[in-house]
């Protein structure tokens, strides 16, 4: 089988951990993303649940912002509360 080269960028603190993790795991991380690319092209998906995160939803975007106008034209306050720990 041919081999081909794919490049793209990472942050390199992931790189680093992931560098590790599959050090750790006995593998390197060329066979983990060929791992990871054979599953994909077998099943036709990404093989793990990718959801978004709702802090970063339009609507919550809209909220905060909303909230941070009111702040600095003084209709909100502030209030300081203890922190409940479980």
């Amino acid at each position: 089988m041919a081999q081909t080269m794919v490049n793209f960028r990472m942050d390199e603190d992931l790189k680093k951990n992931m560098e590790q993790t599959c050090k750790e795991m006995g593998i390197s991380m060329t066979a983990a993303f060929t791992i990871f690319a054979t599953k994909v092209s077998r099943e036709k998906r990404i093989p793990f649940e990718i959801n978004a995160d709702p802090f970063y939803s339009e609507r919550n975007i809209k909220y905060l912002e909303s909230v941070v106008s009111d702040i600095a034209a003084g209709k909100a306050t502030l209030v300081e509360h203890d922190l409940i720990e479980e």
